[in-house]
């Protein structure tokens, strides 16, 4: 079986986290510093901090803002369930919005009707590996959280995502583009607002109390972070290659294939195709390839919400087949096969 999603772990990673873990250091110390710093170099903003998981950089990110019960912060609906729970960790509203149909993002039209008197901020999920309309969200005058958990290595005009948003988190899961097994960043120019969340991310040492959160990083996993970044652009590289053999093969068949807007790149965290995710999925279970729906259930599904038509219809027809660095050519073919074979039943 080709699974759906598999991290990509070679020796010079092994040979990191082996120096990390013979220095004596096994928690929070010289080797979080140095990923901070090279991320943060990476994207072009001045300031970090590594975290437990991409949820709890968001978590510190809303909490950094101030939000808290009262307020509410808007959200797409076709999204993982982690972005809803970051906001009810500070007693917050979710307020889910609509899609961009075409790149399965945050809509900013349909996000400018659902701001209101209590919106303290706006995350805006830049999803499967293309941003989402940036600078539109933006000049709406609430704050923007980038989420780039998906999105490490795209370029929005231009620029980095992640180096737009007045705080951006990312998440390092054992599947996301450049992984540290468990872990997370926030990262952003404003030096008070990282202050914060660098405190509320170490909890004791205090010379006041208020709630703080363990959250903090380990050095192992930074030096397998700081590892994984340096082959990033390698990742990318090999994305788009198994992306565009997938595009040749689904282009010969009339498929339509993933989609990005004219000023934004795309470096296909995942491979999200339109076809009917009951009969796709269970022809390629068959024929040896794992496959899912790129979102488990909508948000504003768990919420008891109605009128998000574009989320509907994603949820309804979209599937991802398995797209990452560590895929070698005879797995590449044969998911090629099995999506010849799985589209002409759907």
């Amino acid at each position: 079986m080709i699974p759906h999603s598999r991290p990509f772990i070679d020796p010079q990673d092994r040979e990191e986290v082996d120096k990390a873990l013979a220095s004596g250091c096994l928690a929070q110390g010289e080797q979080v510093a140095l990923f901070e710093r090279d991320l943060c170099s990476f994207i072009g903003v001045r300031h970090g901090a590594a975290v437990s998981s991409g949820t709890a950089a968001l978590h510190l990110a809303l909490a950094a803002l101030g939000t808290g019960p009262g307020d509410e912060v808007v959200v797409p609906s076709f999204v993982c369930s982690a972005l809803l729970n970051a906001v009810h960790y500070t007693g917050a509203k979710a307020v889910p919005a609509d899609i961009d149909p075409l790149t399965y993002n945050l809509d900013a039209v349909d996000t400018a009707r659902r701001i209101g008197k209590k919106t303290k901020a706006i995350i805006v999920p830049h999803l499967f590996g293309t941003a989402a309309d940036l600078d539109e969200v933006i000049s709406l005058g609430v704050p923007v959280i980038e989420d780039c958990a998906q999105s490490v290595g795209s370029l929005y005009k231009g620029r980095f995502t992640g180096s737009r948003g007045l705080i951006s988190i990312f998440s390092f899961y054992a599947t996301k583009v450049i992984a540290t097994g468990e872990g997370g960043m926030a990262v952003s120019n404003d030096g008070g607002l990282m202050e914060s969340i660098r405190d509320l991310r170490e909890y004791d040492g205090k010379a006041n109390y208020r709630i703080r959160f363990n959250y903090k990083m380990t050095d192992f996993q930074a030096a397998l972070g700081r590892s994984q970044l340096r082959k990033l652009p390698a990742f990318i590289e090999r994305r788009r290659e198994i992306a565009g053999r997938y595009n040749e093969t689904l282009g010969k068949l009339g498929v339509a294939v993933p989609q990005t807007r004219p000023d934004r790149d795309h470096i296909y965290y995942r491979y999200v195709l339109p076809r009917p995710p009951e009969t796709f999925l269970k022809a390629m279970q068959e024929m040896g390839v794992g496959c899912r729906k790129p979102v488990f259930k909508p948000l504003h599904g768990y919420l008891g919400l109605s009128g998000y038509p574009n989320t509907e219809a994603a949820w309804r027809k979209s599937v991802s087949v398995p797209i990452y660095p560590g895929l070698n050519d005879d797995e590449i073919r044969a998911v090629t096969e099995a999506m010849k074979e799985a589209c002409s039943r759907s």
